[in-house]
């Protein structure tokens, strides 16, 4: 089978041969379309590809409609709202991620932004500690509970709302079962979300959300950019002076943000959970994995489309 690696932002060159190593050893050919410059060269790559994995990469109908051999598509990541599930699933592609192999990754990363804005973003001004204060975790999967035990380590107290799972499984991942979004936010001095992308939850997180949280209060967003109600963090944030937001998905508004509120807003450059040397290769060399298997044996345990 071909399997292209169609990266625009590419993998390192570690996970490259890792995942080259484990499909070739498998007897499957291997291509690369990297650091391409438009959308029409993935399309043009795709037309005797049978497995693709990507990154960030749009798979799109007009990806699949180029693509008529392809079985499978993997996603070396947890989201996957760049794959147009629905017209996979009308071609018969398949469609996967890889949980858990960033996670680590975003999670330190949602901890450290919340020790650069509780440090003033490192400016000499007075700062102040995590040991003591209250964080709210909105979804309690993979990541979530990484960032609630490692909050806990700092001596935080830890609360997590997670619809999907039971009070018994939230406690056993190290938190305190919280049973309304409301009460989640309106008692967390730092709300961390850690939830997907859907028709359900995009722009679920604006104005009177945020403005339930505590005095001084920072919103921590390291999913989508896509569930916050960027006009309604506007106006919170105008209506709050004391309230900080700080987001690795910069917002469309961020240039209105920063001019309107300085240091209280800060959004890293690109989106970097997942940027960490050991991600990199995690996440890749699952992603060729799951392929081999896919074809081995059919296993389809981290299909995300029906």
């Amino acid at each position: 089978m071909k399997v292209l690696l169609a990266t625009q932002k590419p993998f390192a060159a570690a996970a490259v041969k890792g995942i080259t190593d484990i499909l070739e050893a498998a007897g499957h050919e291997v291509a690369k379309l990297e650091k391409y410059e438009a959308q029409s060269d993935f399309v043009a790559a795709v037309a005797d590809t049978e497995a693709l994995i990507i990154r960030s990469d749009k798979v799109t109908a007009e990806v699949l409609d180029a693509a008529p051999k392809l079985k499978i598509v993997v996603r070396a990541g947890a989201g996957y709202d760049n794959v147009d599930l629905a017209a996979a699933t009308a071609h018969g592609v398949v469609v996967m991620n890889t949980p858990g192999q960033n996670s680590n990754a975003v999670a330190e990363l949602a901890l450290g932004l919340m020790i650069f804005m509780a440090r003033t973003q490192f400016t000499p001004a007075t700062g102040s500690e995590l040991q003591g204060k209250r964080l709210g975790v909105q979804a309690y999967g993979n990541v979530g509970r990484l960032v609630g035990q490692k909050a806990k380590a700092l001596g935080m107290s830890v609360h997590a709302l997670d619809p999907f799972l039971t009070d018994e499984q939230i406690v056993a991942g190290g938190a305190e079962p919280v049973h309304s979004v409301e009460e989640l936010y309106a008692s967390a001095d730092y709300l961390s979300i850690h939830i997907p992308a859907l028709p359900s939850t995009i722009g679920s997180i604006g104005y009177d959300l945020i403005t339930r949280m505590p005095k001084g209060a920072t919103l921590v967003n390291t999913a989508r950019k896509e569930v916050i109600d960027e006009e309604g963090l506007l106006r919170a944030l105008t209506d709050r002076p004391d309230l900080k937001y700080v987001t690795d998905v910069m917002p469309d508004n961020y240039a209105a943000l920063q001019e309107a509120f300085g240091p209280r807003v800060f959004a890293t450059p690109k989106k970097m959970g997942a940027q960490t040397a050991e991600a990199n290769v995690n996440a890749g060399l699952a992603a060729a994995r799951q392929i081999v298997d896919f074809f081995a044996t059919g296993n389809t345990r981290f299909q995300v489309n029906k």
